[in-house]
């Protein structure tokens, strides 16, 4: 297996930031089941408030666990907006626009891409900034 840092980068699609936070509740139910932590980096609190509402109602039978930055008890999950980062490097989702070079220090990055021209084009930046790190990439069309 390898060890090498990755960046998955999961193209939708839809248009909306609705279908990029319903597919992320989605894919947390799986790594979570990986036993890995999640930081998800949304572009404001606002947005952050949004994710936690979606992940507490997404589907009613399914508990996943999060909490917003700063909240204690931590959870499996963080949301996140701004500079500060959890404590692990397990994995990084984007659901902003730039990947902060922080983000290089995860052992993940995910990308949900939707169709909207401000998201593809940072999409095709972050996609080239990764791969100019050397990271493992994964382009999974989900359309």
């Amino acid at each position: 297996m390898s060890t090498k840092n990755r960046a998955d980068f999961y193209i939708l699609a839809a248009s909306d930031e609705d279908s990029r936070q319903q597919f992320f509740c989605r894919l947390s139910e799986k790594i979570l089941g990986l036993g890995l932590q999640v930081f998800v980096q949304v572009p404001d609190e606002i947005r952050a408030g949004r994710l936690d509402e979606q992940l507490w109602s997404w589907r009613p039978d399914s508990f996943v666990p999060h909490a917003l930055q700063g909240a204690t008890p931590e959870a499996p999950i963080t949301i996140g907006w701004g500079s500060e980062l959890p404590a692990h490097r397990d994995v990084y989702v984007n659901l902003g626009l730039e990947l902060p070079p922080e983000a290089l220090q995860f052992k993940r990055i995910v990308e949900i891409v939707v169709q909207d021209d401000a998201i593809l084009q940072a999409s095709r930046s972050n996609y080239r900034l990764c791969k100019d790190q050397g990271l493992e990439l994964h382009r999974r069309d989900m359309r």
